[in-house]
C-alpha cells in the first residue's frame, strides 16, 4: 500500500499476522513505537468496527481466529508482495465502481483497487441495483488501463474476471478428502467426493454471473471509458460482488429464487482469502501475454452452452428465444434463433429457459 499506515492499521496488521496470539498493551506499544494510550484507543476503535478482539487479564489482547472482516492488512497477508497494487478497504461506500471512476478521472494508476464490506448504491448491469448488505458480501473494483485490448474486445475483461472469481470461490470451499480409517469403501467415498466437487463447481452464466449450486453468487460489472480523440479504451473499471454469506433474514423477496451464497457457515478469513485469490488470479490472467488461455476454462464452466435461452437485448428490450451453440475464442455467444438464423452475441444478456 502506498499511503502511510495509521496507528489503528499498524495494530490491526500485528493482530492479523498473529491471530489467536495475545499481546499486552506494553508489548504492542514497544513493538510499534506507540504510547499505551494510543494502543488502547486503537483497540477500542477496532472493537467498535466489529473485530473480535479478545482480552485476558495478564495476557493482553488477541484477534479471534474466527474473525472474518475484510481489511487491507488481512488481504495483504494472503496477497503476498509480488503483486504491486494500491488498494483501500472501506466498511461502507455508495459504490466501489463510482468511487474508483472518480480516482481514474484524477489519474490513478492501473492496479488501484477499492474493496468494501457493503454498498449503499451498488450497481448492476442494465441500470439495475446490486444488493450489497453489510457483513455478508465482498465488493471489489479494479482500475485497468489495458494497452492490448481494443474497445470492441473489452468484454474479455469481464470474462477474465469471471474465471478468476471461480478460482477464488474454489479456494475457500471446504476441502473434502477421504478420511483414513473410514469404514465406507474407498470407491464409494471417491464417488461421493467426485459428486460433491461437481455440485460445488462454480459455473458461468454468460456473460457476467457466477452460479454455485444453481444459485447466483457473483455479479460482475465492467464500465469502460473511451477516448474522445482516437476512440481507444482509456480505462476500465472492473466491479465484482461476491455473496459470501446469506444475509440475516434471507435475501429480499425479488432475489429469493435466484440468489445464493458461497458459504453456508462463517469461516475464518474467508473474505480476505477470496479478495486476495481473486486479485492474484485475475492479474495473472490479465497480464500474461496470451492471458493464460483462460478462454478454454471460461467455456468449460459455461452454464448456458447447449441450453435454450431467452436473448435479452441491450437496454432490457425485447427478447428472442434461441439455443446456445458455442462460445467463441473471444468468449462471445453463438446462438441459433427459432427461425434457424444464427448470430454471435457480443453484448446483451441471456436468461436460461426452463427445461421442458
Amino acid at each position: 500500500m502506498s499511503k502511510k499506515e495509521s496507528t489503528k492499521e499498524k495494530i490491526l496488521l500485528l493482530f492479523e499476522q498473529n491471530k489467536g496470539t495475545y499481546f499486552s498493551g506494553a508489548e504492542i506499544a514497544e513493538k510499534l513505537g506507540l504510547s499505551r494510550t494510543a494502543v488502547w484507543k486503537a483497540v477500542e476503535s477496532l472493537r467498535e468496527e466489529g473485530y473480535a478482539l479478545e482480552a485476558a487479564p495478564g495476557r493482553g489482547y488477541a484477534l479471534s481466529p474466527d474473525t472474518d472482516i475484510v481489511s487491507s492488512q488481512g488481504v495483504s497477508k494472503y496477497l503476498g508482495e509480488d503483486l504491486d497494487l494500491d488498494f483501500e478497504v472501506f466498511d461502507e461506500v455508495t459504490s466501489t465502481n463510482t468511487l474508483l471512476k472518480e480516482k481514474a478521472a484524477a489519474g490513478a494508476r492501473e492496479g488501484t483497487v477499492i474493496i468494501a464490506n457493503s454498498q449503499t448504491g451498488g450497481k448492476g448491469r442494465m441500470g439495475r441495483s446490486f444488493f450489497s448488505p453489510l457483513n455478508t458480501g465482498l465488493y471489489i473494483s479494479v482500475l485497468l488501463r489495458p494497452t492490448d485490448i481494443p474497445p470492441e474486445r473489452a468484454l474479455k475483461i469481464t470474462t477474465m474476471a469471471a474465471v478468476a472469481a471461480c478460482h477464488a470461490i474454489e479456494a475457500v470451499l471446504p476441502d473434502r478428502r477421504i478420511v483414513p480409517g473410514s469404514k465406507v469403501p474407498k470407491e464409494e467415498l471417491e464417488a461421493i467426493i467426485r459428486k460433491s466437487k461437481e455440485h460445488n463447481r462454480p459455473q458461468i452464466k454468460w456473460v457476467n454471473d457466477i452460479f454455485l449450486r444453481e444459485r447466483k453468487v457473483v455479479g460482475i460489472l465492467t464500465e469502460a471509458s473511451m477516448s474522445m480523440e482516437n476512440g481507444n479504451l482509456e480505462h476500465a473499471v472492473l466491479g465484482i460482488g461476491f455473496n459470501v454469506y446469506e444475509p440475516e433474514g434471507g435475501f429480499p423477496e425479488e432475489l429469493k429464487e435466484i440468489a445464493g451464497c458461497i458459504l453456508g457457515v462463517r469461516m475464518p478469513d474467508a473474505k480476505n482469502r477470496i479478495a486476495a485469490e481473486f486479485l492474484r488470479s485475475f492479474f495473472a490472467i490479465y497480464r500474461a501475454p496470451d492471458h493464460l488461455g483462460y478462454e478454454a476454462d471460461y467455456k468449460d464452466r459455461s452454464l448456458v452452452l447447449g441450453r435454450n435461452v431467452d436473448v435479452i437485448s441491450t437496454g432490457g428490450g425485447a427478447t428472442r428465444q434461441a439455443k446456445v451453440l458455442d462460445i467463441t475464442e473471444d468468449c462471445n455467444l453463438l446462438v441459433e434463433y427459432d427461425d434457424g438464423t444464427t448470430a454471435v452475441l457480443t453484448s446483451g444478456e441471456v436468461s436460461i429457459r426452463p427445461k421442458k
